[in-house]
């Protein structure tokens, strides 16, 4: 019988821990709201798609099983935040904490949450007397499921980051943007910001197309109180006159604040207004504003899905699938994400 001497010993335990690190790999499922994106992203990193196999019980509950042994996988698990067809966002987000909570149980060696749009993410402190926040509540669910790090495109407001006890990987769908402007917009553009709120990302996006002239301008708009989904511009702070104003927000849900933003700039000498924003929500009345607008052409991308329904001329879908792709490949190497942005994603 041979004796192995202790440092052969510790060499090959040694060797053994390297192979384990070497040999990890990358899972990415997807729940049901938008699984069209997430088989884009899958192309991307060159990797197939989990199966997730969520089956639907008769009283609503929902049971996921994966298909494969996830033991010691880095797992991303990706969900938009929306419903359509019967299925609502409180539908999505259930959905996204069980398959986290199975993925968990069977030993992923790191759950990552992946929420390219993140609900609730408006209710991030209180407006007013004894009401909830929400967003905070909505990441506390996602760490109590077993996610150990969140990923999101374009959060309503930075201080969400703050919420998740973890790492937030925050990109922003803004070079996507940034190319359609400079592929079909012409010299002297304005980007506007529809409210104070959103000025410093106007200036930022601005920057970016010093070289096309590019101007910003914001419109001052008053909310009623206690009102939801109401709110009327009126003023614009800014040269828009005979200029291409784009109009640019995180998300566009009713399209009441951006189709009243548009009035105003045309009745103050735009010569053409356009929208961008990242998250088309869309919920109604939002199609019938657009199209009765002065808004000649609207860019959205596709972290949530645009139902047929929804899809008129005028709005024109972009893809964030390689930027996702790109930040999860370097969540998975453990190389820097905040570099793919120029570290502009922090702001």
């Amino acid at each position: 019988m041979v004796r192995l001497a202790p440092c052969v010993l510790c060499w090959l335990k040694v060797n053994k821990s390297i192979d384990k690190v070497t040999t990890k790999r990358m899972v990415l499922y997807t729940g049901r709201a938008h699984p069209e994106l997430a088989r884009e992203v899958a192309s991307h990193l060159n990797i197939s798609l989990g199966e997730a196999d969520v089956i639907e019980f008769a009283n609503g509950e929902i049971r996921p099983r994966f298909g494969e042994s996830i033991r010691g996988g880095d797992v991303f698990i990706m969900q938009s935040h929306y419903g359509h067809n019967g299925y609502s966002i409180n539908d999505a987000i259930m959905e996204q904490l069980i398959m986290i909570d199975a993925a968990y149980r069977a030993s992923a060696k790191r759950v990552t949450a992946v929420c390219p749009f993140y609900g609730y993410a408006r209710q991030d402190r209180k407006a007013a007397g004894r009401e909830p926040i929400t967003a905070r509540v909505v990441a506390d669910m996602f760490k109590a499921a077993g996610s150990k790090r969140m990923v999101s495109v374009d959060l309503h407001s930075g201080q969400i980051q703050g919420f998740f006890e973890g790492p937030v990987d925050h990109l922003t769908a803004m070079p996507v943007l940034e190319k359609y402007l400079r592929e079909n917009a012409r010299e002297g553009v304005v980007i506007v910001s529809p409210d104070t709120g959103r000025v410093k990302v106007a200036e930022r996006f601005a920057q970016h197309l010093a070289d096309m002239s590019a101007d910003v301008a914001f419109v001052y708009k008053r909310r009623e109180k206690n009102s939801i989904n109401v709110a009327s511009a009126k003023e614009v702070i800014g040269d828009v006159e005979g200029r291409l104003c784009v109009l640019t927000d995180d998300m566009i849900d009713t399209a009441g604040t951006i189709t009243s933003a548009a009035e105003l700039l045309m009745a103050r000498g735009a010569k053409e207004v356009w929208a961008m924003a990242t998250h088309g929500v869309l919920s109604d009345p939002a199609i019938e504003r657009l199209q009765k607008s002065q808004i000649s052409r609207v860019v959205l991308t596709n972290t949530i899905p645009l139902p047929k329904e929804k899809r008129i001329d005028r709005i024109e879908v972009l893809s964030v699938a390689k930027i996702i792709a790109d930040a999860l490949a370097a969540v998975f190497e453990e190389t820097s994400v905040s570099e793919l942005f120029g570290g502009e994603n922090l702001a």
